[in-house]
């Protein structure tokens, strides 16, 4: 976490965030990060969700977790956990509740109209809407005092979907840390040990380039598309890695058959989750995000460019504000693979000048806008304008 001071909140200001779990994944990571904001800020951070590998590092923070079955989404589950959140509220003096998924965000909004506590939602994805019930399911994301969107691609989608008057939106962009995500970090002997040790673990071929997908393993998210753009780049080289997911799972299974009928079973590289990102990203000569569906904001394109990599995205949704073409990665039309692999050659013939000057413009503009601490202090600066 960065150590750059944060804006005060008012002196012990108590702020519940809730989630379903504190598992993986971006709405996850970014109740972690502001856990730490707040208790920096001089606030007193709680954190509610059902409990999770990340409960520790929310502890470690400077939060406190309190576990409530906040996964279950049936109405008499809501209503429940209303109650038992109404009383936290109650019991822990809660000024603000900033809830981040919306089964927790349906039971935080009526906890609400039985306290005093301000309410903040994060619309952290693209909802499908694909009939009335969902929409109205999906509408407590936008019932916020302040509905915080991760980026301008959700800001419009919020605006078009509902009622909402434009000065209760704010659009705070997902961050990240600029000293854990630094090649300059990676480049010592510690972390080209890291390095080796990873790819010793994935099996790398040695000098053979190596395209990175990470994320989870999911039908949108693009992996059938690298798999068949890797077919039409030349063999042997390169190799194409996902970093994320179960690689023993029916996805897993569908995706390398696949790669067997194409001939480059051999060159695709099923990791599984990976616990040293920075480094994954060091090891990688490309990183591609292929989603077939917009990302919300896409963290893994920001953490490639932090990372000073080579990155290309699907031309739609978040990249489109983290990427520009040319100068700081590609983007290309999503689902296309040949597109894709065209890109992916692009990237790959860079000389060592080129792909040097490439990362830096990359990595600057990471540093000016994208950092987890801009996004910690924007947020801080949501629940202080709530809390006067």
């Amino acid at each position: 976490m960065s150590a750059q001071p944060f804006p005060p909140l008012p002196a012990g200001a108590v702020i519940l965030q809730v989630l379903p779990a504190l598992n993986t994944g971006g709405v996850e990571r970014g109740t972690l990060e502001m856990a730490a904001a707040i208790a920096k800020a001089g606030g007193v951070a709680l954190v509610a969700s059902a409990g999770g590998r990340l409960v520790a590092a929310v502890e470690a923070a400077g939060g406190h977790h309190i576990t409530l079955p906040l996964t279950r989404k049936s109405p008499f589950a809501i209503w429940r956990n209303a109650a038992l959140l109404a009383e936290i509220a109650t019991s822990e003096r809660v000024a603000l509740i900033h809830a981040r998924s919306r089964a927790p965000a349906w039971s935080a909004w009526l906890a609400g109209s039985r306290v005093a506590s301000r309410f903040v939602t994060t619309y952290h994805g693209s909802y499908a809407e694909n009939f009335p019930a969902k929409r109205a399911y999906n509408s407590v994301m936008a019932r916020g005092e302040r509905v915080i969107a991760i980026s301008d691609f959700i800001a419009a989608q919020i605006l078009d979907r509902y009622p909402i008057e434009p000065w209760r939106l704010r659009v705070i962009p997902r961050g990240v840390d600029p000293a854990l995500f630094d090649p300059a970090a990676l480049a010592g002997a510690e972390g080209l040990a890291r390095q080796h040790q990873l790819a010793e673990a994935w099996g790398l071929p040695a000098g053979r380039p190596v395209i990175l997908l990470p994320g989870r393993l999911s039908s949108w998210k693009g992996h059938a598309v690298a798999i068949a753009a890797l077919a039409r780049l030349p063999h042997p080289d390169p190799v194409l890695v996902f970093a994320g997911g179960d690689p023993r799972g029916r996805l897993a299974r569908a995706l390398r058959q696949e790669a067997r009928r194409l001939g480059i079973e051999p060159r695709v590289i099923f990791a599984g989750d990976c616990a040293d990102m920075p480094a994954a990203y060091a090891l990688a000569d490309v990183v591609i995000n292929a989603s077939t569906r917009p990302e919300a904001f896409g963290r893994t394109v920001i953490e490639a460019q932090a990372m000073a990599r080579p990155v290309i995205a699907a031309d739609h949704g978040g990249a489109i504000e983290t990427i520009r073409p040319g100068e700081t990665g590609w983007r290309v039309a999503p689902g296309d693979p040949a597109a894709l692999a065209d890109a992916i050659a692009a990237s790959l013939a860079l000389g060592p000048e080129a792909r040097a000057a490439h990362g830096a413009r990359a990595r600057a503009a990471i540093l000016e806008r994208f950092t987890t601490a801009a996004m910690q202090t924007a947020t801080l600066a949501v629940y202080a304008e709530l809390l006067r």
